[in-house]
């Protein structure tokens, strides 16, 4: 069966919004050619997981426009939590489509890094921006979503970290959702060239309870020789989002990514967290937590593919599921034939809070070469009863022994991450998601 959607604008509409952002004509006719094939490429076929009827493209607006923020004293409470407005030197706020703040330290820009909106990124780096925009992690015609991406790109960020550069303190994104029509199209591209360091957190933070429009997320992490790329993301994107979210890396010869992922969505979400070491020596580590509740229905997909010899890759996922939430955790291992003295190494593990709730572990190991090591552990169940008798027969309530163990359970990414502020807003998420 087949399933007919009609696409929310028409190639006319994509190519004056381009024209109205003075974008590259290379990037108009790369809109253009995406939502042609948007309109024949098909759905991505997350495992165990029909999306046939959820809806990804129709919503109230492509782009809503904000007033940006004159200072950080704008900033709604929320979004004050996460920064620190007096140590924070590297910093961008997007509220809905707008670039709202930007600020860059001197050393930066000295040193020739790029930290800025996408939109100002095609217009003043935009031969650097085509040489690495869905190219080499993400490509333009996978399926119908990259396409339709490709199309109607509203918002995201560019950063390119030179040869031998080494970023000491975090460059920290926050993406404001704060009228309920926006839709989010974001594209985040972070380039680290050969033998650069770099730090970067990003927040999706939704003040708005419900809405309307839908989140069309892709995030290409290209890492050059001996590169190493510590990425931390916290999404919490409001109910009523259809969200689709596209994590990939790109990884060359003894080049390092560090995942931190806290996935705390209240939307249903298909997300796909996939990294490829291409270079021999490379390697790649995968932390995710997710909160489910309510009637959620979402799917992750962590994968990392070996392609350079003794590359390492390892993946730790850990979940918490209450009320009627579905989630299914897809950990997939793929070492390519000839990627030999390779290791892949994945965890997967879920508590389930409520008799309602689901939430399914799926370890995938894939071996083409024989010189490699690999395996894999899986559990689902429920908060364990000796931890919590231990707990309550030192006087702790059921529920403050319950909470505990929740959050040494999720605690090996929320520690992980590099920024407190953000830090204590994933622990302060999760206290709120579980309780």
């Amino acid at each position: 069966m087949t399933v007919e959607t009609k696409l929310a604008l028409s190639v006319d509409e994509v190519s004056s919004f381009s024209k109205y952002h003075n974008e590259p004509s290379w990037f108009t006719d790369l809109r253009e050619s995406a939502l042609e094939k948007a309109s024949e490429l098909p759905m991505p076929t997350p495992d165990k997981t029909n999306i046939t009827k959820w809806n990804f493209l129709e919503f109230p607006k492509h782009t809503v426009e904000s007033a940006p923020f004159s200072s950080l004293e704008e900033l709604p409470g929320d979004v004050k939590e996460i920064i620190d407005i007096e140590g924070q030197e590297n910093l961008y706020i997007q509220r809905n489509n707008t670039a709202a703040f930007l600020k860059v330290s001197e050393e930066l820009t000295s040193q020739g890094v790029i930290f800025t909106d996408f939109q100002t990124a095609l217009r003043e780096h935009g031969e650097l921006v085509k040489q690495y925009f869905m190219t080499q992690a993400v490509k333009v015609d996978e399926h119908k979503l990259t396409a339709y991406h490709a199309a109607l790109v509203n918002g995201g960020v560019f950063v390119y970290v030179p040869k031998n550069v080494v970023i000491e303190k975090p460059l920290q994104v926050v993406f404001v959702n704060d009228n309920e029509d926006a839709s989010l199209f974001n594209h985040v591209l972070l380039v680290a060239d050969k033998n650069s360091s770099v730090t970067y957190v990003e927040t999706y933070v939704s003040t708005v309870e419900q809405s309307n429009g839908q989140a069309n997320l892709i995030e290409e992490v290209v890492a050059l020789d001996n590169a190493k790329v510590n990425f931390g993301a916290v999404d919490v994107l409001a109910k009523g989002f259809t969200t689709y979210v596209n994590r990939r890396g790109h990884i060359l010869r003894d080049a390092n990514i560090e995942w931190s992922l806290g996935l705390m969505n209240d939307s249903d979400t298909i997300s796909e967290s996939i990294t490829h070491l291409i270079g021999d020596g490379s390697n790649a580590n995968t932390k995710t937590v997710v909160v489910g509740r309510g009637e959620q229905k979402q799917n992750f997909t962590t994968e990392i593919r070996h392609w350079g010899k003794n590359s390492e890759g390892f993946i730790l996922t850990h979940g918490v599921m209450k009320e009627s939430a579905q989630t299914i955790f897809n950990g997939i291992g793929k070492i390519e034939h000839g990627a030999s003295k390779s290791n892949a190494v994945q965890e997967s593990r879920v508590l389930m809070l409520s008799e309602n709730a689901r939430g399914d572990a799926n370890p995938i190991l894939l071996i083409d070469e024989d010189d490699v090591m690999a395996g894999h552990a899986a559990s689902v169940g429920r908060v364990d009863p000796l931890q919590l008798y231990y707990l309550m027969s030192r006087g702790i309530s059921k529920t403050e022994a319950e909470r505990l163990i929740i959050h040494g359970f999720l605690a090996p990414v929320v520690q992980n991450l590099p920024i407190e502020n953000v830090k204590k807003q994933l622990t302060k998420v999760i206290e709120g998601k579980v309780r």
